[in-house]
């Protein structure tokens, strides 16, 4: 064996961040209209994660009145077919008192234990008694005992009065029965720590999780920037100049380097949890997964 040889197998030898304890992951999924669960990249895309063992896997909802079917539906999709924890989206918004305790109970009897509580977007609110996430947390544990998810912003809630009353309403969802919080995705990895430093410092004590997003489209991105108040630091923009937002493929190895980037930073400080914003696709996710030292068994 040449010395190339023995300098390949020590880069190798475990993953390409050399982390020996082990590694969390869990995947988040939009659920497909009703009509389409079967013939899109929906299931297939689960599927094909699920073999990784992930913690969960998320399925969202909005504030829309279909989309609660659309999740609920999907949820028993993949609950018939494959052996996974499912967490779906719980949202306030568009729902009354009365409504959501029939969905959380539907959920519950059908053995959905784990619940991502948001509020949703603040929209046609048929029910003035319930504006937050954290009163939605009260109304779920007088029904049962929900292993509940809740949303973090690190770089601030875009309605948040400033950062500091964000991290205290957090701090109440936790309180109030919260297990764990996943952040917005963000690419500025000291933004991410800065915030976990703070919540520690506050007294929260569940794990903070980072929300990864895999860049697929910059295009795409950029519109999903500008709704959430994400900074896109200029490094960024600059990889992606030149580059069109047709060519997937490009758009992809791309975002790929820049979140292999990410989480390398983010293991060398201790992070051992990742959420993935899948956007429905596989690929570039389980290439992470994989290269994190995950294997799992079909």
């Amino acid at each position: 064996m040449n010395s190339f040889d023995n300098y390949d197998s020590h880069i190798f030898e475990n993953n390409i961040f050399h982390i020996t304890s082990k590694i969390n992951v869990s995947f988040e999924f939009f659920p497909p209209k009703l009509n389409t669960i079967k013939n899109s990249n929906f299931f297939s895309s689960i599927k094909k994660l699920s073999i990784l063992n992930p913690d969960f896997i998320s399925i969202t909802c909005t504030s829309n009145d279909n989309m609660y079917n659309y999740t609920y539906n999907s949820v028993l999709e993949i609950q018939k077919k494959l052996n996974v924890t499912i967490s779906p989206h719980l949202i306030y918004s568009n729902f009354t008192d009365h409504e959501i305790k029939k969905i959380a109970q539907n959920y519950w009897n059908t053995g959905i234990k784990n619940l991502v509580v948001l509020r949703g977007d603040k929209i046609q609110q048929k029910n003035s008694s319930l504006k937050y996430a954290s009163n939605l947390i009260i109304l779920l544990k007088e029904i049962a005992n929900f292993d509940i998810s809740v949303a973090a912003y690190p770089e601030v809630h875009p309605e948040a009065k400033n950062s500091q009353s964000d991290l205290i309403y957090l701090k109440n969802k936790v309180d109030l029965g919260a297990n764990r919080a996943i952040t917005q995705f963000f690419f500025e990895v000291e933004h991410y720590l800065r915030f976990r430093d703070r919540c520690a410092a506050i007294g929260i004590n569940v794990e903070i999780i980072p929300g990864i997003l895999p860049i697929l489209d910059f295009k795409q991105l950029k519109n999903f920037a500008l709704m959430t108040n994400v900074y896109i630091p200029k490094w960024i923009h600059n990889m992606f100049e030149g580059i069109d937002s047709k060519d997937h493929k490009m758009n992809k190895m791309i975002g790929l380097s820049i979140s292999m980037n990410m989480i390398k930073q983010l293991c060398k400080e201790g992070v051992r949890h990742f959420h993935f914003y899948t956007l429905n696709q596989y690929d570039v996710t389980y290439a992470l997964c994989h290269m994190l030292g995950l294997r799992g068994t079909n």
